[in-house]
């Protein structure tokens, strides 16, 4: 139940969040026009792809609940990783696209509105500010919730560089100003989406978990039974949840005398190292002077 009402809530706060970029695009889209403001048409777009991207990482929230099935036997956490990574390869090349925009405005300046740029980027960064605050809480675990936080996060920056850009240009006439302020933004925000681009693309290729594996197998040789451990993959579902094999070399004994030790190895690598499903390949003498990490040739064919 409590799972369930958590799930109703942050549909919610993806719907609200939803309304508001809606609203935030279309006054930005506008007032840009009206205003002849690059950085607050840059902004719209931007707020649009934010209004898509929310809507696809709610469905894959809803996506990543399912249990697992004959066809996905790992079940479907990975959706909400493929929504992040495909988020923030949006989020970068619109930036760079912005970026290209913004030096031809440069070389080209064109005369703007700086009192409507400024009123519109105030009540963009009201909005945003708040979207920020529904989502905050489910971004500190989530990859998926992540990213779509820093799009809403990055839309409030850029709302109040536009506001300080706005102030100068209503002030001092320094139209020059919108397009730097474009690139400054653009390029903060691809600066911080490249780690989330670098991690979802870890976890999309299989790559290992951050730990010791070297501890892992002393703590394993110090079961009555286990003499070795080689043959070890660990490899990430979600940026939470690892997953684990190993070949594990024991005294000749009855399977009912291994299962103990299937436990406790369990055991030791869920609570000390948060390992959430763990595989054991128990072996006599096979493999007991291999390396713990297997690279001698081609390992799955």
């Amino acid at each position: 139940m409590a799972e369930h009402n958590h799930e109703e809530l942050a549909g919610n706060r993806f719907f609200w969040v939803t309304i508001l970029n809606v609203v935030i695009t279309i006054a930005e889209f506008v007032g840009g026009f009206l205003s002849g403001s690059l950085s607050l048409i840059s902004d719209a777009f931007h707020n649009l792809g934010d209004s898509f991207s929310i809507v696809f990482s709610y469905i894959a929230s809803r996506v990543s609940k399912r249990r697992q099935n004959a066809r996905n036997t790992f079940g479907y956490k990975r959706a909400e990783i493929i929504t992040a990574f495909l988020n923030s390869i949006v989020l970068g090349v619109v930036c760079l696209i912005l970026m290209i925009e913004a030096a031809k405005r440069i070389s080209q300046p064109e005369p703007i509105n700086g009192n409507l740029m400024l009123t519109i980027a105030v009540i963009g960064l009201v909005a945003n500010l708040l979207s920020a605050y529904l989502l905050n809480a489910g971004s500190k675990s989530n990859l998926n919730m992540k990213a779509t936080y820093l799009h809403i996060l990055s839309d409030a920056l850029s709302s109040i560089a536009i506001i300080i850009g706005g102030i100068l240009i209503d002030l001092f006439n320094w139209t020059l100003v919108d397009p730097v302020v474009t690139i400054l933004v653009a390029a903060y925000i691809i600066y911080e989406a490249i780690p989330i681009v670098r991690q979802t693309f870890r976890i999309l290729m299989q790559g290992a978990p951050n730990i010791d594996y070297e501890a892992i197998k002393h703590d394993l040789l110090q079961l009555d039974g286990v003499f070795s451990v080689h043959h070890v993959h660990a490899w990430l579902i979600d940026e939470n949840n690892i997953i684990f094999s190993a070949h594990v070399n024991m005294h000749d004994m009855k399977i009912s005398q291994v299962q103990p030790i299937y436990l406790e190895i369990t055991k030791i690598l869920k609570n000390k190292y948060h390992i959430c499903h763990v595989t054991i390949q128990a072996e006599t003498t096979r493999g007991e002077d291999e390396d713990i990490i297997y690279d001698r040739g081609n390992d799955i064919p």
